[in-house]
This record gives structure tokens, sequence and C-alpha cells, in this order.
């Protein structure tokens, strides 16, 4: 069994004398907070025994802060995966105490997100949200701004000019890759079909521009039919996707840009075999992997939860400890692609 750090290991890590450390230890003699910091941070990077004490002695310097998150299909694996992310963002930073405050909106509406909202907006310092654009939200973000309380979208962009960052992927490069993958697979001419959630997702709305900007540059042979509302839902995607199968025996492609699809995959499933359509999803869940592996996805488009979480997190606590920027900006983070042979 290895042995445990030691007081020496720990002070070598932390770049400070054994004397200090021993300081931070007992509480007997004050340490400047910034010292005790990084004997703390150290004391967790090499697992020392006694870092739940450290993390203690530091408490009463430590401000707390309360972040409020408030996202949607809070039954979907990945807004399940989101929310635990968020969590453990949130935890390991030991700066801070700090509480997130996580909601679900019942449904896409913008009342749906703005009653969630309103539920915590007297509890939180900062807020984050993947809300729907719309003016009402809009009005709302100025109304937490002037009550010192800034905002982040996430995933979807919304309220900008008021909100403090966008953090998530680049939706039209989101777009264009779906494009890029569907038409390289093409083994010949067709049609291909697009999803969005809703006509006020902002995010979608660009993936959808940047497919169709790809396919008319560079398969203008090919036809991408008028774009379908699915509202991220299982069953009307689904649905859709048997009539299009059933309507276009020449349908090469889909592209899901939003949530819905466990519905285009099981479709394809029941009515053409493996490798016959090419599908193009987002977020690599238990169906999404099952589905790359069998061959009825072609490529998955992830986000890196966990640095998009990590950022998000970090921006959030600096917007309260700095007040709010004077940048309303963007903050883009590399996707993930998962192939059949990669996962």
């Amino acid at each position: 069994m290895p042995s445990r750090p030691t007081i020496k290991e720990l002070a070598k890590e932390a770049g400070v004398s054994t004397a200090t450390v021993d300081r931070v230890l007992s509480g007997r003699i004050e340490v400047r907070a910034e010292t005790a910091r990084k004997v703390a941070d150290a004391a967790h990077r090499i697992g020392y025994h006694a870092r739940g004490l450290i993390d203690q002695r530091l408490a009463p310097s430590v401000p707390k802060m309360k972040l409020g998150f408030v996202l949607h299909k809070g039954k979907q694996e990945f807004y399940q995966n989101f929310a635990r992310e968020i969590e453990k963002a949130v935890a390991s930073r030991r700066d801070i105490h700090g509480k997130a405050i996580i909601r679900f909106s019942a449904d896409q509406s913008p009342n749906g997100f703005l009653q969630e909202i309103n539920a915590i907006c007297d509890q939180i310092d900062v807020l984050a949200s993947s809300a729907v654009n719309h003016q009402s939200i809009t009005r709302e973000v100025q109304r937490l701004k002037d009550n010192g309380v800034p905002t982040f979208a996430v995933l979807n962009d919304f309220a900008q000019g008021v909100r403090e960052n966008y953090l998530g992927l680049n939706n039209m490069q989101m777009g264009r890759l779906a494009a890029w993958m569907i038409v390289k697979t093409q083994r010949q001419p067709g049609k291909i079909a697009v999803f969005v959630g809703g006509n006020r997702w902002h995010g979608h709305q660009l993936r959808e521009t940047g497919f169709r900007s790809y396919a008319r540059e560079n398969a203008p042979e090919s036809w991408v039919l008028d774009t379908l509302v699915n509202l991220e839902t299982r069953n009307l995607t689904h649905e859709a996707t048997i009539d299009l199968l059933a309507r276009h025996p020449d349908l090469r492609g889909i592209y899901v840009a939003g949530g819905g699809m466990e519905g285009a995959i099981a479709a394809l499933r029941e009515t053409r075999p493996p490798e016959k359509v090419a599908l193009v999803v987002n977020e690599l869940t238990e169906d999404s992997r099952a589905a790359l592996a069998d061959g009825y996805v072609t490529m998955v488009i992830s986000t890196p939860l966990a640095q998009l979480c990590a950022d998000l997190v970090d921006q959030m606590i600096n917007a309260v400890r700095s007040g709010f920027g004077n940048m309303h900006g963007q903050h883009f983070l590399e996707p993930r692609l998962y192939l059949p042979e990669s996962i």
C-alpha cells in the first residue's frame, strides 16, 4: 500500500516551507489567504489526508456564492449529464463556498423559463440558462442586470447585448459539419432533411443556416427539403421521419439539429438497413452510441460538457466578483466528433 503524502511533500508541491504548512494546519498563526489557498490546492492535488481540515481553515476567508441554472428537458440524458457536470464544477471550486441551484423548465415556452427564473432570482448571485430567444426573456435578463445579477446564455444564445456572454458550440459551424458529413457519405444525389426544435432556438436557426449554406455551395445536385420542427421530442421526430421515408424514397440524409434524435434512429431501424440514410445527431448518449455502433448514425457532434461547465462556472464567479463586463461576446468550445470507429 502506498504511503500517505507527508507535510514535506505538501510543502514542496505548494512551493512553501513546512513551517508555513504547519501554520495553515494549526491555525494558530494567521497566514495570508493566497498562501493558504496554495496549500489547499496542493493538498487536493496530491491527496493529502488533512485536506478537509485545510479547507475548514480557509472557510472564514472564502465567500459564499449561489449560482443559478435554468435548463430544459430535465428528463433527457444529455441535460441530466449537464446538471451533474455543473454540480461537479461548482463543488471543485475552493475559492468560494458555492451552491448550484438547478431548475428545469417544464416546457420550451418563454413563460416556462420565466417561471423557473423567477422562482430562484431572489436567491442567486448569478444566472445561466439555455432559454429560448424571446423579448420577454430579454426583459427579464435586463431586470436581473439592473438588480446586480448577471446572466449567461449556454448552448442557445439569447438576450444578445444584455446577457454577459454565450458559452457553447459554434452553431453555424455545427450545421456545416453535419452537411459536410452527409454530402461526403452520399453514394448518389438525393434529398436531405433537417429537423430543428423550434423557431425560437437561435442556435438551431444558426445550425440550419450553416447546413443549408454548405449543401448549397458543395452539393448543388442535392435537394434540402423544407425544415421540419420537432419540438425536440422523440415521438414527433419518429412520426415525421417515417413520413419522410415513405414520401421520399431517394432521401439520402437527415440532420437532427436539436433534441429528438431517438425518434429518427428508431424510424430508420424500422424501415431501412444500416448506412442506407446518413444520420447526423447531437450529443453522445446511450441511444446515439448504440446507433453509431449499428450503422444507423453516421456522426455525433458532441458538447464537451466538463469543459463547458468549468468555463461557465469560472466566468460566472468572475462576473460576481468583478461586476458586469463591457464585452457581450461568445465563448466557443471545440466540438467532439464521434464516428462509428471512434466509440
